[in-house]
């Protein structure tokens, strides 16, 4: 046990207890002087407790073992997406979230990992051939389509949209043929491009159309974005002092819990989805930068990590694991900077959530494992003729099959 301790990247723990103190610090300047948000600094450091423990926990477990069992994984995390349709709870528009012993657990979030698991899995049992775009492209990418759908009906948009990003990222490394790659990046660009155009110009009967399924909210996060010019003031406000806020901290900020307009209370969800103005407002050009600058650093580390392991899964779990990283950095902080419409999603290791925090830190530990068992070269993926994707999705369904190829 203890020679595996020794194997763990500690710049990657050093770099975590920054983001801690970072994390616990804004979260303090957010919620100081409101009775209702102030106990969230003491659980804060209780969640970053636990996420240390999990951390650690998960560096010692074998990743191969995780990776063997991705169809119980993904199947565990089917259930409980399906489970929160029916019991679970709403908070600020979405219904996403399951009380379990007083605790709230976001399925949506935990989710994420489970996909990267289970998508890792199916691509390395590939071997770096070439992925084919019927027999893999098509029945990898409908794996995720039931998640999708399922969250999109819990109205969290900023989640679904993740799965995406890392369906996206684990086809590149998959081995995607460039054309096929090209072709899916064209129609993308021309419908964010047609998409946006279309909204401008149809925005009442959109608006409408959003009104009438139940997701009128969705309007009310891409109109300060596309029409500001034709958006309400209530609409406006979190955006509007957003960017008055995090252009008032100029280079180097007010200082910590000077910001006016957060310690104002006018930036909503200031300790969660919008803490990044207050290390802008507070820290300033340079606070903000020396905050990305910790994220590059992480990312670079996993990059290495992915690099020097010889296993085939490996790299798969790293590079959806940065997927979802940078998804979460760029759609937390581009509202706020006028780059895209609100999502709700939480900033990586700084915003206050139990969820989203001991997922991150889950994260970095199956990396850690990865890296503290890369030297250990069985096969747990089998060795046999490569199957398609389609194949091994039937498997979902076989179940003594499956137990059988186990």
């Amino acid at each position: 046990m203890l020679h595996k301790f020794k194997k763990i990247d500690y710049s990657i723990v050093f770099i975590l207890l920054i983001l801690m103190v970072i994390s616990i610090l804004s979260i303090y300047s957010t919620t100081f002087g409101r009775p209702k948000w102030e106990v969230y600094p003491q659980k804060a450091v209780i969640f970053y407790i636990i996420g240390f423990i999990v951390f650690f926990g998960m560096s010692m477990i074998n990743y191969k073992l995780i990776i063997k069992n991705y169809l119980y994984i993904y199947g565990v995390g089917m259930i409980l997406l399906i489970l929160v349709m029916f019991i679970g709870k709403e908070y600020y528009g979405a219904q996403g979230w399951l009380s379990i012993f007083g605790l709230s657990l976001q399925p949506a979030e935990l989710f994420k990992l489970c996909l990267i698991v289970f998508l890792s899995a199916l691509l390395a049992r590939k071997k770096n051939r070439p992925l084919f775009f019927g027999r893999d492209v098509i029945p990898i990418s409908l794996c995720v389509l039931p998640p999708l759908l399922l969250v999109l009906l819990q109205n969290d948009l900023g989640n679904a949209l993740s799965y995406v990003v890392i369906l996206v990222g684990l086809l590149w490394i998959g081995n995607i043929k460039f054309t096929h790659a090209l072709i899916g990046f064209v129609i993308a660009v021309a419908a964010l491009i047609g998409g946006t155009q279309a909204y401008i110009h149809y925005h009442d009967e959109v608006v409408k159309f959003l009104k009438d399924i139940g997701r009128s909210h969705w309007a009310d996060r891409f109109d300060p974005w596309l029409v500001p010019d034709q958006t309400s003031r209530d609409v406006l406000w979190q955006t509007y002092n957003a960017k008055l806020a995090i252009g008032s901290g100029g280079i180097s900020g007010k200082g910590y819990m000077e910001g006016t307009t957060i310690q104002s209370n006018r930036v909503p969800l200031a300790y969660a989805d919008s803490i990044f103005v207050q290390i802008g407002e507070e820290f300033g050009f340079v606070g903000a930068s020396v905050l990305l600058l910790l994220y590059f650093i992480l990312i670079h580390r996993l990059v290495l990590i992915a690099l020097e392991c010889k296993d085939r899964a490996g790299p798969y779990l790293i590079v959806g694991i940065i997927a979802m990283l940078l998804y979460q950095i760029f759609v937390n902080i581009g509202p706020f900077i006028g780059l895209m419409p609100l999502t709700g999603i939480t900033l990586p290791f700084i915003s206050f959530g139990g969820t989203s925090l001991v997922l991150n830190m889950l994260s970095m530990g199956l990396v850690m494992s990865i890296k503290v068992h890369t030297e250990e070269n069985e096969d747990i993926l089998g060795s046999s003729e490569q199957p398609s994707i389609t194949e091994l999705v039937m498997k979902l369904f076989r179940r003594k099959s499956t137990q059988q190829e186990q």
